[in-house]
């Protein structure tokens, strides 16, 4: 996605919703990492809780904690749904000149919003004891896991195919790209990388749980200490990595280069929609 430096319309929205929706990543995992497990619940791996159980009263800690959870690992992928989202309406507006296109961030807030439905829909069982807290666990990890591969799927095709556009776009205009194509690069093995290892480890999670929930009618023994810390670790240090990367690539290793680019003579690509995302001499994200 490439984003104009004109602050306005669109480009400033995509650019607030883009570094809002990191900071609320990190404010959430901050926040479930702050407060001690105990609060929560007893157990430092889960347990199995019933909605509304008057026994164990430890099932509104459990709820809240897998709530917390899932709204920081829900604004965390809603980054690269923006990313997606932005490279294919520009994509298609390339490809596909005379085609009607949606606004991007309408595409944007529906896909946000039905990951959200999902997830209201998993409490909602939860509460209705339709399963327990380990239902909740498990219909996560079912769905971050197929999110994972979707968005390693589509950051591969888009990526190749916003290359070419630049590149093409570049000849034409005799101006150098290079800097974005770079970005994008980098944009694309970090990403992949990172869907990728969280793709492979929702899965086997889901997996492990549900061979033991058929065998044992629990999923007890898939939460022991040396299993739930091994994901525990893993998937929340590719999360840092991955956000850490990101403002890396984003403020750091290419901005110089572009700006030098610009300096050296860039010229405009010409744009014909207002409020829209230029593809030119800009911000790549």
């Amino acid at each position: 996605m490439m984003w104009s430096r004109r602050q306005g319309g669109a480009e400033t929205t995509v650019v607030t919703a883009f570094y809002s929706l990191i900071l609320m990543t990190s404010v959430l995992r901050s926040l479930f990492f702050v407060i001690p497990q105990s609060v929560f619940f007893p157990s430092y791996v889960p347990v199995a809780y019933m909605a509304f159980d008057p026994v164990h009263k430890a099932w509104v800690g459990a709820f809240i904690s897998e709530l917390l959870l899932s709204a920081g690992s829900l604004c965390l992928f809603s980054i690269f749904v923006l990313i997606l989202v932005y490279w294919a309406d520009i994509l298609k507006k390339y490809f596909y000149p005379g085609a009607r296109r949606s606004k991007p961030m309408v595409t944007f807030l529906t896909l946000v919003c039905f990951l959200v439905v999902i997830e209201l829909l998993n409490a909602g069982f939860f509460l209705g004891r339709i399963y327990s807290s380990e239902g909740m666990i498990l219909v996560n990890a079912i769905m971050l896991a197929s999110v994972s591969i979707v968005c390693v799927c589509e950051i591969t095709i888009f990526s190749h195919r916003f290359r070419t556009v630049l590149k093409t776009l570049g000849a034409i205009n005799q101006v150098s790209t290079e800097s974005q194509v770079k970005r994008i690069v980098w944009i694309t093995v970090t990403g992949n990388l990172f869907f990728f290892t969280r793709a492979f480890l929702e899965a086997i999670f889901a997996f492990m749980l549900i061979i033991y929930w058929h065998k044992n009618g629990s999923v007890a023994e898939a939460f022991s200490h040396n299993l739930w810390d091994t994901y525990m670790v893993l998937k929340h240090w590719s999360e840092v990595a991955i956000l850490c990367l990101m403002l890396y690539i984003l403020q750091s290793r290419f901005t110089t280069s572009a700006t030098q680019g610009n300096q050296a003579g860039y010229q405009q690509v010409p744009e014909d929609d207002e409020g829209e995302p230029k593809v030119r001499n800009a911000v790549v994200v």
